[in-house]
């Protein structure tokens, strides 16, 4: 049995984990910087880098720690090389680079996408090859067949924004703060979608990709031309416009999840006898 210790530093987030070859998490610690990158209404890269630099060395040692071990009893080194922020990255494989020569160990420069396309195996040891991926994690939207490890064959991506950024742009049109993305989807729980239908861009169309920025604009116009509550005729009532930013939100959502499927199915169709269908 190998043991691998893993980090991850591509984003906002801090993360180190101790792995086996047999797909078993000896440990993990993770680390969200929510409360540094709030004041700014999302990540800055600089504070963002600057975070993984001061969390990144101790945290390693208390996942050690966790699993009751030393570096010299880890067999190899691995660390994200990208994609993602470079400040982060550099910090993750500047550190991995480290350790590595000062312990003699292998260091193992991952991407991170394939990360995400293989993780969903150490969830379910049962998953086998060939499955098929929707990769929706942050700045990414890619739909992939992965026939194992190092295979993998794109079938879909985004020819303009993810739909990560959609959800954070549409998020901050509507006032709601950082983190965006599950603001807005507390608050479409409260709306109709019906009372603001927005755009599904390429759903039905022979087009294999995603496009979410047309209905990014679409939040941003909904929003610029929704009317104010106006005084009614009767003393003290209100007339309130005809939406709301609830019902901005559910329809944004509810839009983003057809246009999700639509692509899925279209993809689903040109390939073969599959093992699952998994969304990371």
């Amino acid at each position: 049995m190998r043991i691998v210790l893993g980090i991850e530093s591509s984003c906002d987030e801090t993360a180190a984990a101790l792995v086996t070859s047999e797909r078993v998490i000896l440990a993990q610690r993770i680390a969200s910087q929510d409360d540094v990158h709030r004041p700014y209404g999302g990540v800055v890269p600089e504070i963002a880098a600057r975070a993984h630099a001061e969390r990144l060395a101790p945290m390693i040692a208390a996942t050690l720690a966790d699993a009751g071990m030393t570096l010299d009893q880890v067999d190899a080194i691995a660390a994200t090389a990208g994609p993602g922020l470079i400040g982060g990255v550099m910090v993750g494989l500047v550190t991995a680079k480290a350790l590595a020569m000062a312990s003699d160990k292998p260091l193992i420069a991952i991407n991170h996408l394939e990360g995400h396309a293989l993780s969903p195996r150490l969830a379910d040891e049962s998953l086998e090859y060939p499955y098929l991926l929707l990769l929706v994690s942050g700045g990414h939207c890619q739909i992939l067949l992965v026939e194992g490890v190092g295979k993998f064959r794109r079938l879909a991506t985004t020819i303009d924004d993810a739909l990560g950024e959609a959800f954070d742009k549409s998020a901050k049109v509507l006032g709601l703060g950082y983190p965006g993305g599950p603001a807005l989807e507390r608050l479409a729980l409260q709306g109709d979608p019906k009372k603001i239908p927005l755009p599904r861009p390429l759903v039905g169309s022979a087009e294999p990709h995603f496009s979410f920025a047309g209905l990014k604009s679409a939040v941003l116009r909904a929003k610029q031309s929704m009317p104010m509550p106006v005084q009614g005729c009767v003393a003290g009532s209100v007339i309130e416009p005809a939406y709301s930013d609830a019902d901005i939100a559910a329809s944004f959502q509810q839009s983003a999840i057809a246009c999700l499927l639509d692509r899925m199915k279209r993809a689903l169709s040109g390939v073969g006898p599959l093992n699952a269908l998994v969304v990371a």
